[in-house]
């Protein structure tokens, strides 16, 4: 394994052989690929390959699975110094949590949130990530270069919010001169991928909602928000507009195949068609759903219309396996054993949708999420020599069921290794984690949060001091 290890690092071209290939949908034997300039230059049979390279030492990894890296559609990079903070929280957790957190972080500790939220997705086997935006202020450059320091693919995201929910709310002409900055400055880099949101639909003006998804489709880029997530945000959408958040955005005419709208977990059958007939493209995040959700996106249904989606995190847990896991739990759970329909997708949906399907929705279809010639090199070299996939009948299913971020040996983005077996190379992770540790009190302490239940072992203690007391 040292050895592997070493020759996968050098660097340069690489000629893999692996004993089984993630390519076009089927889990296949006898392929192999060629690795050059940091994109995927050749895909044929194993020894046609080896022929036509023969200035080539091929690189052979029969027990190994290699397939397209993860691409989390939708995720917050600079949430990850609160965590379990959130857990068993009732709804709307952004207002009392996530927006006085970020909005208090200064640039060190929006670098260090980042980068180790980098870190938690690259080891679960992602290699893109949608990242919604950060609150803090002025912040932004500090969360991309913490990205591209780790080597994960971002879509970084620059809130145009003109009516609240950040640290400071600019003017209207400020926020869109701000906007296309933004949209400048990453122009030709190879990891990091613009990208314009406003948090909320009601935290936006009309003028700004409309000229901000204006504004990205002129550029080419995603425009992002979160909308229909939580039962209050449509109720108070409905008192102030008359519309519910997905309504209110097609009405003003700010959906469309370059926006990406997170969750739609609460959306009627005529707000499906609205999705469908825009060709706007949904984050599914299962997980957030269990954690702290209103409802379940009906992503069967989605797919039955031909909404374009991918699975997110929302920032949960980064483990790929585990997001698909529950992508189809949840369908099964919510919808499928109500109708029979034990399938629920058929394994393959959930995997094309940590994949191909996610990449496109984030608005890097051209650029990743699978392994085609032309596309960059992000993937990952699963063991298969494991209990979990021993005996192996379908592997796509297993993928789905017994995958797992432990069984992840070596992590690529553009055709560099990034981590093996769950640690980078060229940085030091620990030190990262020891100064986190260090500066996370604290900045916790001054954020103001506002939870609404203790911890868990307050939690338990209350509850047997209840249940201790005289009936």
């Amino acid at each position: 394994m040292t050895d592997l290890k070493s020759r996968l690092a050098a660097g340069g071209d690489l000629l893999l052989l692996p004993g089984k290939l993630l390519h076009q949908g089927e889990c296949r034997t006898g392929l192999g690929v060629l690795i050059r300039g940091g994109r995927f230059q050749d895909i044929d049979d194993a020894e046609a390959l080896c022929a036509r390279h023969p200035e080539l030492d091929p690189l052979y990894l029969p027990d190994h699975l290699m397939m397209p890296g993860f691409i989390d559609s939708h995720t917050h990079l600079t949430q990850s110094l609160g965590k379990s903070l959130v857990f068993g929280e009732p709804s709307e957790i952004f207002r009392r949590i996530w927006v006085p957190l970020e909005s208090s972080l200064n640039e060190r500790l929006v670098y260090l949130s980042a980068k180790l939220a980098a870190l938690e997705c690259l080891r679960g086997g992602f290699t893109a990530a949608v990242d919604a935006g950060t609150r803090s202020d002025g912040c932004i450059g500090a969360l991309a270069s913490a990205a591209r320091e780790t080597g994960l693919r971002s879509v970084v995201g620059y809130i145009c919010n003109d009516l609240g929910g950040t640290a400071k709310v600019a003017d209207q002409a400020t926020i869109l001169a701000r906007a296309e900055q933004h949209l400048a400055a990453w122009e030709g880099d190879p990891l990091i991928h613009p990208s314009l949101a406003v948090s909320i639909p009601e935290v936006a003006t009309d003028r700004m909602l409309a000229r901000v998804s204006g504004l990205s489709a002129e550029a080419g880029v995603v425009f992002q928000s979160h909308v229909n997530e939580h039962l209050a945000a449509v109720e108070r959408s409905l008192v102030a507009r008359g519309q519910r958040p997905l309504e209110h955005l097609a009405s003003i005419g700010a959906l469309g195949p370059h926006v990406l709208i997170a969750h739609s977990t609460l959306v009627t059958p005529q707000e499906l068609n609205l999705l469908r007939d825009s060709g706007t493209a949904v984050a599914y995040n299962p997980v957030a759903s269990v954690w702290k959700g209103n409802a379940i996106a009906p992503a069967l249904q989605m797919e039955a219309l031909g909404i374009r989606f991918g699975l997110g995190t929302d920032g949960t847990r980064a483990d790929g396996f585990r997001l698909m896991d529950a992508g189809e739990s949840l369908q099964r759970a919510g919808f499928g054993l109500a109708t029979g329909d034990s399938s629920c997708g058929g394994g393959w949906l959930w995997l094309d949708a940590a994949t191909s399907r996610a990449a496109d929705a984030a608005g890097l279809g051209a650029v990743t999420g699978d392994i085609a010639l032309g596309l960059a090199a992000d993937f990952l070299l699963v063991d298969l020599d494991r209990p979990e996939f021993t005996p192996s009948h379908d592997l796509i299913w297993e993928l789905v069921r017994y995958g797992s971020r432990d069984q992840i040996d070596a992590v690529f983005t553009q055709g560099k290794l990034r981590l093996w077996q769950g640690w980078p190379l060229d940085w030091d992770a620990r030190a990262l984690m020891a100064e986190v540790r260090e500066l996370s009190g604290s900045a916790i302490a001054g954020a103001g949060i506002q939870r609404i239940h203790p911890v868990a072992s307050s939690h338990r203690a209350e509850a047997l001091q209840k249940q201790a007391e005289p009936k």
